[in-house]
């Protein structure tokens, strides 16, 4: 099982990679690629797991480790310091980061519908965020892609962290239930993972975040500018073969398969079948682009122009970076689309 930790960028050096490797014999030739996740579920990078379980990275020669560390920022982290070659960070988190002079750069979209939202307990009276006023709402990480979701809903009513709401960051999963049972947090950004474990465990929530959030796509994959500008084969491949298996697992037929790959990557979110398979659902159904003729992990120019009004309008990021088409490109993705064609 992968399990989430903390990891700084020197201490990625200086550990061993632990993580899930092809089935198939590992050649001479074979490159070895590290694939660092926000979290240790499986089911939130499926297309991953499905990738390297069928074989795909394989068959571009690439053998394939991942690392779940501790939110986009550490992911962010891990690439820019050399310790990742691929990672799947939040668009909020990678444009303050190119505001900070990091290279990062977007190059398929996991999430293409929302998969986050804002969610109080069942029985809460507060029906709507702009209801939060005063409040305090959780977060799993302190400057993961959740954090970035939340400030553009609150944005959205007008009110700023610190000033006219408080961010507290307390974990996910059993330490989001203490939470909420102690009142610490009046509301939790959550992904649509976290709210169903929250949900599982008798922590019953309901989402109150306005529908027209649903276009602010999530965490996706993300590499360093110096990566594709002197390996642009190796994104190519990368992105080729995590694109087959994005489709493989969107079919139907394969389920069986699929579900045997995730629980490969993450034991413990396999011992319980019923909910292993309903919060696959739950996430792979935000991964379907709204519109499908521009094929799997294409990135809409227009939202990263709302993701980044919504980071200014915050205060998150100081001013709108100088090149926000430097941000993301849909190079490899329509390349990957071509070979599922």
């Amino acid at each position: 099982m992968i399990t989430r930790r903390l990891i700084t960028a020197g201490l990625i050096a200086a550990l061993p990679l632990a993580g899930i490797v092809a089935n198939q014999a590992v050649a001479q030739d074979m490159r070895d690629i590290t694939f660092v996740q926000p979290s240790p579920s499986a089911i939130n990078s499926f297309p991953v797991f499905v990738a390297i379980g069928e074989g795909y990275f394989a068959e571009e020669g690439l053998d394939v480790t991942v690392e779940a560390i501790n939110g986009s920022g550490a992911v962010l982290q891990a690439l820019s310091a050399g310790q990742a070659h691929f990672g799947r960070p939040g668009p909020g988190p990678v444009i303050a980061a190119r505001s900070r002079d990091v290279d990062a750069v977007f190059i398929y979209n996991v999430a293409a519908r929302s998969n986050f939202g804002i969610v109080v307990r069942e029985d809460s009276e507060i029906q709507s965020p702009a209801e939060l006023k005063g409040k305090v709402i959780g977060t799993g990480t302190a400057d993961g892609a959740e954090v970035g979701f939340a400030r553009n809903v609150m944005a959205g009513q007008g009110m700023i962290a610190g000033e006219d709401f408080e961010f507290l960051t307390v974990g996910d999963g059993g330490p989001a239930t203490v939470a909420f049972n102690s009142g610490e947090m009046d509301a939790y950004s959550s992904s649509t993972a976290d709210a169903a474990i929250l949900n599982q465990r008798g922590m019953a929530v309901r989402d109150i975040t306005p529908p027209e959030f649903a276009r602010f796509f999530g965490n996706g994959i993300a590499t360093m500018g110096d990566t594709i500008r002197n390996e642009p084969e190796l994104v190519e491949k990368f992105i080729r073969a995590f694109a087959k298996g994005h489709a493989f697992a969107l079919d139907d037929a394969n389920r069986e398969a699929v579900l045997a790959h995730l629980k490969d990557g993450n034991p413990q979110e396999g011992e319980d079948a019923e909910f292993q398979s309903a919060l696959f659902d739950a996430v792979r159904s935000k991964t379907i682009p709204v519109d499908m003729s521009k094929g799997l992990g294409y990135l809409p120019a227009e939202v990263w122009e709302e993701w980044q009004a919504s980071l200014v309008a915050g205060g998150e990021i100081a001013a709108p970076l100088d090149d926000l088409s430097a941000a993301f490109t849909n190079e490899f993705s329509a390349k990957a689309n071509e070979a599922l064609n």
